[in-house]
């Protein structure tokens, strides 16, 4: 069974701990990036980035605005990271959380089939 739905709190050191089922999902890493449309932040894993995400933000239109707009948001203060191996956690910036209006506790969802992750503030309704 795959988790699409978790919450937790954000410790005193912004670490954010990912459920022990999915992290061998994020075994490869983690990349955290701005939400593009809604004050969340996206969670990714390493591979989903690279070999999903990366790809789309290249153009060969170097004034393709769609593209570039997108490269803004998801590169802005993009956080790059491994998951520690004991308690699997990820340590998230304070621009990120302020970003996203997040203080102390997050809902996360799923979004797609293995893609990726919206965290938002506890109290946020979309």
């Amino acid at each position: 069974m795959t988790t699409d739905y978790f919450e937790k709190k954000i410790d005193d050191k912004r670490r954010l701990t990912i459920p022990s089922d999915l992290q061998q999902e994020f075994a490869s890493g983690v990349v955290v990036t701005q939400g593009l449309t809604e004050p969340c932040l996206h969670l990714y894993s390493r591979d989903v980035w690279d070999e999903e995400v990366a790809p789309r933000l290249v153009s060969d239109d170097i004034f393709d605005e769609e593209v570039a707009e997108r490269n803004v948001k998801l590169r802005m203060g993009k956080l790059d990271a491994v998951l520690d191996d004991k308690q699997g956690r990820v340590t998230l910036s304070q621009s990120l959380l302020n970003f996203a209006g997040i203080t102390r506790e997050v809902k996360a969802v799923r979004v797609g089939d293995r893609t990726y992750f919206r965290i938002y503030d506890i109290n946020y309704e979309p």
